[in-house]
């Protein structure tokens, strides 16, 4: 898990850096040399697509994930422990169809019709395969906090 962490980590940086000099690089050519480049504004478009995707992907996996914790901060043991089965299942079942079904549905329709960028010509299955990419590793994390919440000592405790 440390390993995936910190290649996300990694990975996101890079991605904020390439498009942090991307955006430069737009408002020079624009403003400074008075030619617009003309494929920086959309890689700073699918950069940013891929940082939003990635970033939940990471930000789930280190539960800084919006969420409304009511409910679980009123509940202990075995209350506590079913209603975080529920909701790591509804994750699990929401991000298996959205992200990883669909998302890879959509880069299939998207190679099988060739459909490209407008103007880096690049084939835009490569931009929707953060889609199930980022799904994986939702779905990887969940698992994880699914075997955390098993393995937890106050359950067997409350149980016994």
């Amino acid at each position: 898990m440390k390993f995936l962490e910190k290649t996300l980590e990694y990975v996101l940086a890079s991605l904020m850096g390439i498009m942090l000099i991307t955006v430069c690089w737009q408002v020079i050519s624009r403003y400074i040399l008075a030619e617009p480049s003309s494929f920086t504004d959309e890689l700073a478009r699918f950069l940013l697509i891929w940082i939003g995707m990635l970033g939940s992907a990471y930000a789930s996996g280190q539960h800084m994930h919006l969420a409304i914790d009511l409910l679980p901060s009123k509940l202990e043991g075995t209350k506590k422990f079913w209603l975080n089965m529920v909701i790591y299942s509804m994750v699990i079942l929401f991000v298996t169809a959205t992200f990883v079904i669909g998302g890879s549905r959509l880069v299939y329709m998207t190679t099988k019709l060739a459909q490209t960028s407008a103007a880096m010509q690049m084939p835009l299955a490569y931009v929707y395969s953060i889609l199930p990419i980022s799904g994986v590793i939702i779905l990887i994390y969940c698992v994880r906090d699914i075997f955390t919440e098993i393995n937890t000592p106050a359950i067997s405790n409350q149980e016994s």
